[in-house]
Order: structure tokens, then C-alpha cells, then sequence
């Protein structure tokens, strides 16, 4: 096992909290945006927002107010067009952008990224045993994990996306070679919105962190809460604390 501290200290505590903004229109985007403040720094835009027609235009805004994001568009296809979405995402400075794709795809995503940081599928926190069953994957989701994030720093990608239950054993197995970023994060404070979701592969905030996981992402329980910001603000102090608590520290910029 890695003799390693299994927290990356240079991540700022504050940009670890991805926000999903899985909104249908820009008005909605916008709104949270300022209801939230600076209790986000990191925002997750996915298909839904992508669909609005709005996605570069809020892209921009987030630029200009300081933000980053992380384009959460799940790229598959062909590795030429692959290449070409992803040369187009860097011009807009997007940070992440995630590929679910097989080794051509990723390594031609890898090839175009630019500045940008290609984080690999591995597999989605919606899904347990049974749904990998049907899948036809004969392992667990550990296992699939494992092998995908392998292949995934041998095609030159940045990071993985993971359920949290899985980084305890990514960083055993390449440190903290891949950036780890996390959905399925549910905190403790909201019982009733917690309980209201279709992952199945979930872990809290500061157990995630504990674990090694860099960036968590959250969407429902801060967006769904009667106070966003606040609910924004309780995780920042859930990841603060385990920072505080685990034995590597943590950047607190």
C-alpha cells in the first residue's frame, strides 16, 4: 500500500465543491449562480444545461466572475469528433471535460486537450452490481473501476470520475497520479433531499475526502435545499474539517 498521504494538499479547500448546475435555462443558471456566491468556485455543466442553447454563453459569465467548470458532457464517439469536441471545449478555458469511451477515444481526447483536464468515465455511481451484471461486466464495480482508471493514465487522461467508495483504492494503486472527482456525494444535514436520489454508489462529503477524493460533485442537495448558499457553505465546512482531520492537511487558500 502507498506510504503517500492520500489527500492532494495543493487543491485549494474551496474549489473542491463542484456544483451541478443541472438547470433547463439560463435565467435558472444565472439565479443560483448569484444565490450561491462565493460559496462555489467550481461549477458542473452537464447535457441538461448543454441543451438549453445558453452552455458557451454561461460559460463565459463563469469566466469572468472567477469560476471554473467542468463540462460534464460524457463524450463518445468516434476518436476524430472526440478530438474535435474537445479541441473546441479548450477554447472556451473549460477545466474538465469528461470522456466515457473506449482507449481510442481517450487517448484522442488526451492528444487534443490543450490546457484542459481530460477525466475518464469510470463507472457511473447510478449503476450497482446488478446494473453491471446486466451490463455484461463479470467484476465489481471495484474492480471495473481499477481497470478503467489503469488505462485511462496510461492514454494520457488527467482524472477519473468515481463513485467515493472506490478512491481508497486508487490511490493504492496510482496515487495521486489521476485527479479524482466525485458524484453521489450526499452530506448529512438534509435527510429528506438525501434520500431523494438515483445513486446508488454513495458516500458523505468528509468521508470522501478522507478517502482521497479531490473534487466532490453535488447537485440536489444544495440546489433542492430552502437555502442553497447555506447548504452550499455546510459542505465547504464538512470538507474544511476533514482536511483538518486527516493526517496529509490540506490547502486552505
Amino acid at each position: 500500500m502507498s506510504s503517500a498521504s492520500p489527500i492532494k494538499t495543493e487543491i485549494p479547500a474551496r474549489e473542491r465543491l463542484i456544483f451541478a448546475l443541472d438547470v433547463p435555462d439560463l435565467d435558472r443558471a444565472r439565479a443560483l449562480v448569484e444565490t450561491l456566491g462565493d460559496a462555489v468556485t467550481f461549477y458542473k455543466l452537464g447535457l441538461e444545461f448543454f441543451l438549453s442553447g445558453h452552455y458557451f454563453e454561461l460559460a463565459a459569465e463563469l469566466k469572468d466572475q472567477g469560476k471554473k467548470i467542468f463540462a460534464d458532457l460524457k463524450l463518445f464517439d468516434i476518436p476524430a469528433t472526440v478530438a474535435s469536441a474537445v479541441r473546441q471545449l479548450a477554447r472556451h478555458e473549460v477545466d474538465f471535460c469528461t470522456v466515457h469511451g473506449n482507449d481510442a477515444m481517450l487517448k484522442a481526447a488526451a492528444e487534443a486537450k490543450g490546457g484542459m483536464r481530460i477525466l475518464a468515465v469510470t463507472a457511473l455511481t447510478s449503476l450497482d452490481q446488478g446494473d453491471l451484471d446486466d451490463l455484461g461486466f463479470q467484476c465489481d464495480a471495484r474492480t471495473l473501476v481499477l481497470s478503467r482508471a489503469k488505462r485511462a493514465l496510461a492514454l494520457g487522461c488527467d482524472g477519473v470520475v468515481s463513485s467515493g467508495l472506490e478512491v481508497p483504492a486508487l490511490r493504492e494503486a496510482v496515487d495521486h497520479a489521476l485527479v479524482t472527482v466525485c458524484p453521489g456525494i450526499r452530506p448529512v444535514f438534509n435527510d429528506e433531499v438525501s434520500a431523494l436520489n438515483d445513486q446508488q454508489r454513495i458516500v458523505t462529503p468528509g468521508d470522501a475526502i478522507a478517502s482521497g477524493a479531490d473534487y466532490l460533485v453535488v447537485g440536489r442537495p444544495i440546489r433542492d435545499a430552502a437555502d442553497p448558499r447555506a447548504a452550499a457553505e455546510a459542505i465547504q465546512v464538512q470538507i474544511s474539517d476533514a482536511l483538518d482531520h486527516s493526517s496529509g492537511g490540506g490547502c486552505k487558500s
